[in-house]
């Protein structure tokens, strides 16, 4: 599933001022809403990309959002943005807890990169409380509900430090960090 949520054109990506928030979302996450409730509320996919998506334009900058249950185009589109994107927010769902060619792509990413999880993994099965990607992305934020997507998307667009949306990293002085390498 694809979805640009913008209001301003067919290619977000293309255009220019502001910069480009990618939100990329992994296997099962289409299915929000229909998911437990217990441990993901009763948010659907788009209300979390609108969610994010008016954060994005509240700074200036537009947001592009992707879903996919297939690992291989995960990692195709984070190739896709690796050096378009002025900052990455991902969800890999479990992919999080094990896939090292999500965690390697990744490495190529030339943003700051936000992790968010609606539920708080650190208190489910301890398979959960792995994340591989950990030491690749700058913000690690769990267990917040849809709000965590908010302020995750907040905290990335203001660690960039390059107008145009897609500067060298977060300055580490103004990261927001709650684990990971300072990316």
């Amino acid at each position: 599933m694809t979805h640009a949520a913008t209001s301003k054109g067919d290619r977000p990506d293309d255009q220019p001022g502001g910069g480009l928030l990618v939100l990329l979302h992994g296997v099962n996450l289409g299915l929000l809403g229909e998911r437990p409730a217990a441990h993901y509320g009763t948010v659907t996919l788009r209300d979390l990309e609108t969610l994010v998506s008016a954060e994005a334009e509240e700074h200036g900058w537009r947001c592009i959002c992707h879903q996919t249950d297939d690992e291989g185009g995960f990692v195709r589109l984070i190739h896709q943005y690796r050096a378009r994107a002025g900052a990455m927010l991902v969800n890999p769902g479990a992919w999080t807890h094990y896939s090292y060619a999500i965690h390697d792509a990744l490495e190529l990413v030339q943003a700051p990169i936000g992790e968010v999880h609606l539920s708080d993994v650190t208190t489910r099965e301890s398979w959960r409380r792995v994340s591989v990607i950990s030491d690749v992305v700058s913000l690690t934020v769990s267990g917040e509900g849809p709000e965590g997507y908010r302020r995750a998307a907040r905290a990335l667009i203001a660690s960039v430090g390059c107008s145009d949306g897609r500067g060298e990293g977060p300055d580490e002085s103004q990261s927001e960090r709650s684990g990971g390498s300072g990316r």
